[in-house]
């Protein structure tokens, strides 16, 4: 039976650092902390729009590809699993994982490139310096300020899931501005439960990626017998049960999958707390790497199964096309606006004309796009105005 209490290196909301903007509230007995970040993050639009934005299939191309919403409470769910067994902070873990994507632009990590590229000689874009923006500025719903007015901790640990910032002149500028108002200590490793975030989004994707990937017959069930960890799953469950249907086969070996990662995660970052005498949260911010990791053979495992993606499904030419496309519409988005802004939506607009220089217009424009689904970017794009 899983035991709730706290670890020592956990993070404990009774000791938070609280929030930039003080509130009081009236019903603390009744909600946490985390809770009300955890409230704050899905009422926000740019939650609701991970729904009609791209994982790796654009949205309009099946019912049950995977978006960038459905990834992320399949990975809030592993991280969840994963705090708990280690007793780490749950609630933290999963508001992490909530928030971690929600910077992301249209059209997935293609979305994202291009917008990059429009923007390099303006500061360029990354999707995790945008959800920062989104949350502390962009997605404003409260009077008494701007943004979600999250807890230090959950901020912290969305800006370094991915870890430790360690050399902040190749930081991105708005994470930059902010840090120097609201120090996140990004030089120093996050809490354990953006740790755990990240991991659970590596076993979420190589995951759902083989099963859509499968469906959309890019690859055969064949193909996978070549890969460590899933080809001996798949073909276990097949020599057991050779008339199995395909959706029951690939439903199968997907639950074994993540079950065996999970539990290799669990085990080894036991393993790796003990041997370091990890006991406090600051101790887990000081250690030089990552505490919460795959075993060396997991490890390998995990990149044999990433390059296998890479090669078979990322690449490929079905893959490639939406890709092209999706670069297409994000470079006539942004040109157009960039031509022409008054035909930017009449805030935007105002807000450009308040300062009018190229800096201030792109920005615009790239937070303006950043924010679209791909259903609203293709019919942008495809309208008579173009």
């Amino acid at each position: 039976m899983q035991n709730f209490e706290l670890a020592s290196f956990a993070v404990d909301e009774n000791k938070s650092r609280g929030r930039a903007f003080l509130e009081n509230f009236d019903d603390s007995k009744y909600r946490s902390i985390f809770g009300r970040d955890r409230d704050r993050i899905i009422n926000s639009s740019a939650f609701r729009r991970l729904q009609y934005k791209t994982q790796v299939f654009v949205n309009h191309q099946g019912d049950h590809y995977r978006t960038r919403l459905t990834h992320t409470l399949e990975m809030a769910q592993i991280a969840r699993w994963i705090a708990g067994a280690i007793n780490a902070n749950k609630d933290l873990a999963e508001i992490i994982s909530l928030a971690h994507d929600l910077g992301h632009p249209p059209f997935g990590h293609a979305g994202e490139e291009a917008l990059n590229l429009k923007m390099q000689n303006f500061g360029g874009f990354s999707h995790n310096s945008h959800t920062l923006k989104i949350i502390t500025k962009i997605e404003t719903r409260f009077i008494e300020f701007v943004g979600l007015n999250l807890s230090w901790e959950t901020l912290e640990g969305v800006v370094k899931h991915n870890g430790a910032i360690l050399d902040l002149s190749k930081i991105d500028k708005y994470i930059l501005n902010f840090n120097a108002i609201y120090d996140l200590e990004l030089q120093k490793n996050p809490s354990i439960e953006a740790q755990i975030s990240a991991i659970s989004d590596d076993i979420a994707y190589n995951n759902h990626d083989i099963e859509d990937a499968l469906r959309a017959q890019l690859f055969s069930v064949e193909d996978l017998f070549e890969l460590p960890l899933v080809g001996e799953i798949y073909q276990e469950i097949l020599q057991k049960n050779p008339q199995i249907r395909q959706e029951l086969l690939v439903g199968e070996a997907k639950k074994r999958i993540t079950l065996a990662m999970v539990l290799d995660v669990i085990e080894q970052t036991k393993i790796n707390l003990y041997k370091n005498n990890i006991n406090t949260l600051e101790e887990i911010r000081n250690f030089p790497k990552f505490l919460v990791e795959f075993s060396p053979r997991m490890q390998e495992n995990h990149l044999t199964i990433k390059k296998f993606l890479m090669q078979k499904m990322y690449r490929h030419e079905v893959v490639n096309a939406m890709t092209d496309n999706a670069k297409q519409v994000i470079n006539i988005l942004f040109d157009f606006h960039f031509s022409k802004p008054e035909n930017l939506p009449k805030e935007r607009y105002e807000e450009y004309l308040q300062n009018k220089n190229s800096q201030n217009l792109a920005e615009i424009i790239c937070d303006y796009i950043a924010g679209m689904t791909d259903r609203f970017a293709i019919k942008c794009c495809t309208n008579s105005n173009f």
